[in-house]
């Protein structure tokens, strides 16, 4: 009698599986088509321009020190990359000249219809090119894959884009009134805000929303606090990171910086990071000191941006959602 019951439920079992869904991909087929376009011309546009293509491991014995971002590790201790960043730097400094790179990347709780764990980034870094020389760049690259060579472009500084919606100097405003701005604009509680907590709420929640989507919108000149891996410059005043980001159609696709190549100061970042790290309870960095090392040989003056592939191609199809645009989100890996 148990035997019999053990067997229809078995049965019912794997019945259920093999009518299931899940099997299938989540985009369909011809819209998996048109994203091998894409890449094929991304490959395409870097190989008239002599940019050379390179692989980098995936795995790494070095974390990332990003608090915002979170990242895999193996059973073995290696850490799957959030980027392929600081190798592709080591190449650079080994002598490599322009290059790019198509890379498979990782971010631990990223979810949504727009992220997905593992998605697609080109990250690629021009030799001698400052960041508004790569905005251009980025701009001829989306304006080609998009068939509109007339497409708009605009560049705003980060303190234009907040002046444009009536907002606090994002540079001199007292965190105070940063606080109240949010409560405000957001209807929330924001009493216990950092000042990076305020700024990333307005951009996300009010500015980034508001920009014509019709158009190529670049923000540049970011907040000094924000400069990851960007050098500084100074401002009407204002000491600012000489970083840009990408919006089209109500979405973030690149982030470029003209690269830190300062050791001493990478280093610097690099411990702000880790004490801001212990100060949240975040799990202590593993400082990749291959890349510091190659930092000190000699990092060429250079600019670098990443770009989410599986985002353009998003617009490029007219997707609302970016399982539309891939062969298996992680619900169906």
């Amino acid at each position: 009698m148990h035997k019999a019951a053990d067997a229809a439920f078995f049965f019912d079992y794997f019945r259920e599986i093999t009518l299931s869904e899940s099997w299938k991909p989540n985009a369909s087929i011809d819209s998996l088509i048109e994203r091998a376009k894409v890449v094929r011309s991304i490959r395409q546009f870097f190989e008239h321009k002599n940019v050379l293509e390179v692989e980098t491991p995936i795995l790494s014995r070095a974390s990332g020190t990003d608090v915002q971002l979170s990242q895999w590790q193996t059973s073995n201790g290696y850490f799957m990359h959030t980027s392929p960043e600081f190798a592709m730097k080591r190449l650079l400094a080994a002598g490599s000249g322009d290059i790019f790179q198509m890379a498979r990347v990782f971010r631990l709780d990223e979810c949504g219809r727009r992220h997905n764990p593992e998605f697609t980034m080109l990250e690629w870094y021009r030799l001698g090119f400052d960041e508004f020389q790569l905005m251009d760049e980025v701009a001829e690259l989306v304006r080609g894959l998009a068939s509109q060579p007339e497409l708009p472009v605009v560049q705003l500084s980060y303190k234009q884009a907040f002046s444009r919606f009536a907002l606090p100097c994002p540079h001199t405003a007292a965190v105070d009134e940063l606080r109240r701005t949010c409560n405000q604009q957001l209807n929330c509680d924001a009493a216990d805000w950092t000042r990076d907590d305020c700024l990333d709420a307005l951009m996300s929640m009010v500015v980034e929303p508001g920009l014509p989507p019709e158009q190529l919108t670049f923000v540049y000149d970011y907040p000094r606090q924000q400069a990851a891996l960007a050098r500084f410059r100074e401002v009407d005043g204002c000491t600012v990171a000489r970083r840009f980001e990408l919006y089209w159609q109500g979405m973030e696709l690149a982030n470029g910086y003209y690269e830190l190549s300062d050791i001493t100061e990478q280093k610097r970042r690099f411990e702000e990071e880790a004490h801001l790290r212990a100060a949240m309870g975040v799990q202590k960095p593993v400082i990749d000191h291959n890349f510091l090392a190659a930092l000190e040989h000699g990092l060429p003056d250079c600019a670098g941006v990443a770009l989410g592939v599986d985002r353009l191609v998003m617009v490029l199809l007219g997707q609302a959602d970016i399982g539309g645009v891939m062969a298996f989100t992680q619900d169906r890996s």
